[in-house]
């Protein structure tokens, strides 16, 4: 992965940070040379000059109160793994050299752990808690470029933006909540340039990973929880049922296999499960109770391009419009032209980003069309269900090539 493939084993880090400097010195000045530098840091350097930064450092520093600082983290979820990140900290043989930060999605610093010397250090480039460390506002960075790249990020010495931060490294990984494919922050670890290790690439990786497994962990004692509070009610129904959470992961099921999520219900529409059709959802002490319709088990779905991107769904007598984001009305398009053959992790990101380094993304953004529409689409590779027809509405236009969206998207139809 470009964004991940900075340094490795036996690299002289002195004559590389040196390299580097040079480097972000001959392209951010405008010189002439025949060195480029990783395309992860081109499109940031393109990204944060675009932004009219200024890479002396002199960019200004903004901090949130502590009282909004700790607001953020009573909501983030984060904090329900806060201490399990700050244990892999403590486990590394040479935390002094280190230091763990984890921000929110938007950016801001909540949380700082390892090296009280290294912190020091970096409360001097204002890298503390209640900052926002994105591109827009301090360029190049990891925890910045990983939130715009949607994937990990590491950057060494002269490849951050300011000059003032060439002397550190940072290694940095989003995390995505397991349920609904949320960004809800980014863990980094950072630390004086020449004290980098080719582990740290790991060990940033494998904290992300450790978050969203013991989040996943503690959604599935919710469900557990969920699964108990409703026996009672559940014990007298009787034909097939499903008892879903908020986000639709399934806790029971009674005449159902194989489903383990479904839409996140809502009251105003009715939800699709495979091999029972459309089902109402009612509320349910915490949850939702889901029971069929009746009618047809296929979905029929027509993707309305005109305008702003939505979606029209029917099945039995049943019929809903849900709007789209247009990244999802991409994907929903995309996979329509595909066919049967579906698109590969690989390919979808490549039609959506222009190149084969957002899988991340691509999964995460999967998980929240999931979440708002149910399992429409199947795994591997990615292809619209079985039980689904889809139709595109164009507009009124001569061919489909002719629609605004599609020429936004420059997608051969």
């Amino acid at each position: 992965m470009d964004g991940f493939g900075g340094i490795g084993a036996g690299t002289d880090l002195s004559r590389h940070a040196h390299e580097l400097m040079s480097l972000h010195n001959a392209v951010i000045g405008g010189s002439r040379t025949s060195l480029r530098p990783r395309e992860v840091v081109a499109r940031s350097w393109s990204r944060s000059l675009g932004a009219g930064l200024a890479p002396d450092g002199s960019n200004p520093r903004a901090l949130l109160p502590l009282d909004e600082v700790e607001r953020r983290r009573q909501r983030s979820s984060l904090r329900e793994v806060i201490d399990d990140l700050g244990a892999v900290v403590a486990g590394v043989g040479d935390a002094s050299q280190l230091m763990m930060v984890v921000t929110d999605a938007d950016g801001i610093v909540l949380w700082r752990n390892g090296s009280s010397r290294v912190r020091r250090h970096a409360d001097g480039l204002g890298f503390r808690e209640g900052a926002t460390w994105t591109e827009s506002a301090v360029g190049t960075n990891a925890i910045g470029t990983a939130l715009t790249e949607s994937a990990p990020v590491q950057l060494f010495s002269g490849e951050h933006f300011e000059q003032s931060q060439h002397p550190w490294y940072c290694s940095a990984a989003p995390i995505h909540d397991p349920r609904t494919g949320q960004l809800l922050g980014v863990v980094d670890l950072s630390g004086p340039a020449m004290t980098l290790h080719p582990a740290v690439t790991a060990l940033v990786a494998t904290a992300a990973r450790m978050a969203e497994s013991q989040l996943w962990r503690r959604q599935e004692d919710r469900l557990e929880r969920l699964r108990t509070a409703s026996a009672p009610a559940v014990a007298g129904l009787s034909g097939p049922l499903l008892v879903v959470d908020e986000h639709g992961w399934v806790a029971h099921a009674t005449g159902v296999a194989g489903t383990r999520r479904v839409a996140a219900p809502r009251i105003d529409r009715a939800v699709n499960v495979p091999g029972l059709g459309l089902c109402t959802p009612e509320p349910l002490g915490g949850g939702w109770l889901i029971r069929p319709l009746g009618g047809a088990e296929r979905i029929r779905m027509r993707l309305d391009l005109n305008d702003t991107p939505s979606l029209v769904v029917t099945g039995g007598d049943s019929t809903w419009h849900s709007p789209l984001t247009a990244r999802h009305a991409e994907i929903l398009l995309r996979l329509h032209l595909s066919g049967p053959a579906g698109l590969s992790v690989t390919a979808l990101s490549e039609a959506l980003y222009g190149d084969a380094e957002h899988a991340v993304a691509v999964r995460a953004e999967l998980s929240r069309l999931r979440r708002a529409l149910g399992p429409v689409v199947d795994s591997r590779p990615y292809r619209l269900s079985r039980t689904v027809e889809l139709t595109v509405d164009f507009g009124d236009v001569e061919t489909p090539g002719d629609c605004a969206f599609v020429r936004s998207l420059r997608v051969e139809t």
